[in-house]
């Protein structure tokens, strides 16, 4: 009979999966071709069923060049058609709440001694990933896990389009908690009647756009841990 696996190497698999999922979802730059390898090496260090999927998403973006890769993400991550990578957009929209959900983003990372980084909304997935795989577990698994609907929402949108980013999403969703029943039922009422618009109050956040940054693994500069 196998022995179960200890509590500190299933941590350890989910901060692997952040990270891992965080240099994957930052946009394809010069360095793309480098965080495909780092993430390829990590992949056999983590269990079967959660490896998988990164396997097969680093299998298929290596396919393309880095400039091929770079006009995909952008299509893809698209905030019209409802794939983009803002978390709080899924539940918030263009509005005053918006605004509040990216405060309270920005205050969790700051209550831990970490100072976002420059130039990038703090819902962003890739940077909520890298918060919580290198500068407080606890923190960012929480993020993650109070915003499973917008996650999901992400994946099933990736998945109707087959994109390779898919399975990345999936990795992560294994991660958290299963989704409770209020999350299924809000989740079905974004996917009928789409996020709320307003477009006034969300200063001093911009709206959601284009993907900019999220680059390379965001660095958290000014971090105390």
């Amino acid at each position: 009979m196998r022995l179960r696996r200890r509590e500190t190497d299933r941590t350890a698999d989910r901060r692997v999966i952040w990270q891992s999922a965080s240099l994957l979802l930052a946009y394809p730059d010069e360095a793309w071709a480098d965080r495909l390898a780092l993430v390829r090496a990590a992949i056999p260090a983590l269990p079967p069923g959660a490896g998988e999927p990164l396997r097969r998403s680093v299998d298929r973006l290596a396919e393309q060049p880095t400039i091929d890769a770079a006009i995909r993400y952008v299509d893809t991550f698209d905030w019209r058609r409802r794939r983009t990578l803002f978390l709080t957009y899924y539940t918030a929209g263009d509005t005053r709440g918006r605004g509040v959900a990216l405060l309270e983003f920005a205050s969790a990372y700051r209550a831990v001694g970490a100072v976002p980084p420059a130039g990038e909304l703090p819902d962003h997935l890739a940077v909520v990933l890298e918060f919580a795989a290198t500068v407080d577990e606890d923190a960012g698994y929480r993020l993650l896990a109070d915003h499973r609907t917008s996650i999901d929402l992400l994946h099933e949108g990736l998945q109707a389009m087959d994109s390779a980013y898919a399975d990345v999403v999936r990795a992560v969703a294994a991660t958290l908690p299963p989704p409770s029943e209020q999350d299924l039922l809000l989740a079905r009422r974004l996917i009928m009647q789409g996020p709320p618009a307003e477009a006034v109050g969300l200063d001093p956040y911009p709206l959601a756009g284009p993907p900019t940054a999220a680059r390379a693994a965001c660095a958290w500069p000014g971090s105390a841990r």
